[in-house]
């Protein structure tokens, strides 16, 4: 009854200055295209937490010492085929050495078996 979808969900962690740069990174390679809408996506706060060590070149915060940022958790959804490139693009324009980036299947209801 279920499928896989050919799409997946992405959501990345943001500092709230920059989530406008990540959502036009998403939407400018293609992700968030839904029907005839391109550039979806949802954006909730979060609180991201993290404590820098030894070698790490962090945009914000101090090696060592823990850290507390106003973040937003931006959601949208992504054809597989252009996966590499869009987290590419989120990478190019991500302020952290290590942008949070989490990528979820999808699926569907196989139309035929409902």
């Amino acid at each position: 009854m279920l499928k896989e979808s050919e799409f997946v969900s992405i959501r990345v962690g943001v500092p709230i200055g920059h989530a406008e740069i990540i959502r036009k990174a998403l939407g400018d390679v293609g992700a968030g295209v839904q029907g005839k809408y391109t550039h979806c996506s949802g954006t909730y706060r979060v609180e991201g937490r993290f404590t820098p060590i030894t070698g790490a070149h962090p945009a914000i915060g101090e090696i060592g010492k823990p850290e507390v940022v106003e973040e937003v958790a931006i959601e949208t959804i992504c054809h597989k085929d252009i996966l590499e490139r869009v987290i590419d693009a989120v990478q190019i324009v991500h302020p952290y050495e290590e942008p949070p980036i989490d990528i979820f299947p999808r699926y569907e209801v196989d139309k035929k078996d409902a």
